[in-house]
C-alpha cells in the first residue's frame, strides 16, 4: 500500500506554542495519514517555539509536532511574501518527502500556493472554506475583496473543497457553479455531549446571578464590526418596553467594546424607557465551563451577525438546550434557530416572540 503523505499550508501559528490547542490538534489529525507536513506562514523576525528542531534546508527548519508530524515556517520578511515562501517551501518537501496530497486552510493566500504546486507537480489539491465568502456583508475592506476575488478564481480549480457549512456549500454549487460532488461538509468538532451532560456550576446560573431580571437573553461574542452586536442593542428598547424586567447579557472582548458601552448610555438617554441602560450588562469573556451555565440558564441565546463560517457559540447553546435567534448566518438554521433579518425591528419582534412562546 503507497504512503499516504499530506502537505497542509496553514497560518495558524499557535502550533508552535507548545500545549496549545492547535497543536494538539493537529497531532491528533496527523494519525490519519502516515507523514504529515505544516508550512505555516510566518514573518522571519517572529521566532517560532522550536520543539526537537532540525535544519531542512539552510534557512528553514522544522518543529516535530508528533512522530509522523512537522511544522515549518515560511520565514518570510514581510507578509506579502507568504505564499511565496510557502511554494518554495512546498517544492522542496514534495522532492524530499514525496508528497501525495496538499490541503489549503483557506482559499485565497494559503491557496495560492497550492494551486502554484499542483500545477507544477499535478498532486490532488484540497482547499478549505471556514469563512462565508458568499455573504452580502462579507467585503468589508480592500483586503476582504481581495481574498474573495482570489477564491473566486482557485475554488473552480481545486480537486476537492471541504466547507465547515451547508450555507457554504450552497453557495459554492448554486452561485459558482462547482460540482457539488467536489465538496465535503465538515463541521467544525464541538463536544455536543459534554456541554448536555455538564451541570450549572456556583456562581454562572443567570437568573441567581442577576436576579433584576426576569427574562434573560445571552450573547457571547467577540465585539467586532462583523458579529454586529450593536444590531442587537439598537432593537432592545422595543423588547423591554412589551417584555419588561428582561435583561440582555453581552458576553465578550474586542476592539467595538467601548464603543458598545457608549451607544448603550446614548440609547438610556435616547428612548422613554427608564431603565434600558441598566438592563444592557457587559462581561468579559469567559471560560468554557461558566459559558456552558449561561447557555443552560438563559432565556434566549440571540446572535445578530453579519456573517458566519460556522458559528460554534450556535452550536453550543443548541447543544444546552437554549432557544436561539439568529440571523441567517453559519448554522443557524442547522440548529433550529429563529432567523430574523439584518434590522432593528425584525431583531426585537424575534426577541419577543421567543420570550413570549
Amino acid at each position: 500500500m503507497n504512503s499516504r503523505k499530506l502537505l497542509m499550508i496553514s497560518t495558524d501559528r499557535a502550533i508552535f506554542q507548545e500545549g496549545s490547542a492547535v497543536r494538539a490538534r493537529q497531532a491528533e489529525y496527523a494519525k490519519q495519514w502516515d507523514e504529515v507536513h505544516i508550512i505555516v506562514f510566518k514573518k522571519a523576525n517572529s521566532k517560532p517555539q522550536h520543539s526537537n528542531k532540525s535544519q531542512i534546508t539552510n534557512t528553514k527548519s522544522e518543529t516535530v509536532i508528533a512522530p509522523n508530524c512537522w511544522a515549518y515556517s515560511t520565514e518570510s520578511r514581510v507578509k506579502f511574501m507568504y505564499p511565496f515562501g510557502a511554494i518554495r517551501l512546498g517544492e522542496f518537501l514534495i522532492n524530499k518527502r514525496r508528497i501525495t496530497e496538499i490541503t489549503c486552510e483557506d482559499p485565497s493566500l494559503t491557496a495560492m500556493a497550492g494551486i502554484s504546486l499542483k500545477k507544477k507537480y499535478t498532486i490532488p489539491l484540497e482547499i478549505q472554506v471556514h469563512e462565508d465568502i458568499g455573504s452580502q456583508y462579507y467585503v468589508t475592506n480592500l483586503m476582504r475583496k481581495i481574498r474573495k476575488t482570489l477564491a473566486l478564481s482557485y475554488l473552480p480549480r481545486a480537486d476537492h473543497i471541504r466547507v465547515v457549512s451547508n450555507k457554504i456549500k450552497e453557495y459554492l454549487v448554486g452561485t459558482l457553479q462547482i460540482d457539488a460532488g467536489k465538496i465535503e461538509v465538515r463541521p467544525i468538532a464541538v463536544d455536543t455531549e459534554k456541554i448536555k451532560r455538564a451541570l450549572v456550576i456556583d456562581g454562572a446560573d443567570l437568573h441567581k446571578k442577576y436576579p433584576q431580571f426576569k427574562k434573560i437573553v445571552l450573547m457571547a461574542s467577540r465585539l467586532e464590526r462583523e458579529k454586529n452586536v450593536e444590531l442587537a442593542m439598537r432593537s432592545w428598547p422595543e423588547v423591554i418596553k412589551r417584555v419588561p424586567g428582561t435583561g440582555l447579557l453581552i458576553c465578550g472582548t474586542g476592539s467595538k467594546a467601548q464603543e458598545y458601552k457608549k451607544l448603550r448610555e446614548r440609547l438610556g438617554t435616547q428612548n422613554e424607557v427608564g431603565n434600558l441602560s441598566s438592563s444592557i450588562v457587559f462581561e468579559e469573556w469567559i471560560d468554557q465551563e461558566v459559558l456552558f451555565s449561561y447557555y443552560k440558564t438563559a432565556d434566549l441565546f440571540l446572535n445578530t451577525s453579519l456573517f458566519e463560517g460556522y458559528g460554534m457559540t450556535l452550536v453550543e447553546a443548541h447543544a444546552a438546550g437554549c432557544a436561539i435567534v439568529s440571523t441567517d448566518v453559519g448554522v443557524a438554521r442547522e440548529v433550529s434557530a429563529h432567523i430574523v433579518g439584518w434590522n432593528a425591528a425584525e431583531v426585537a419582534e424575534g426577541i419577543i416572540g421567543a420570550l413570549q412562546s
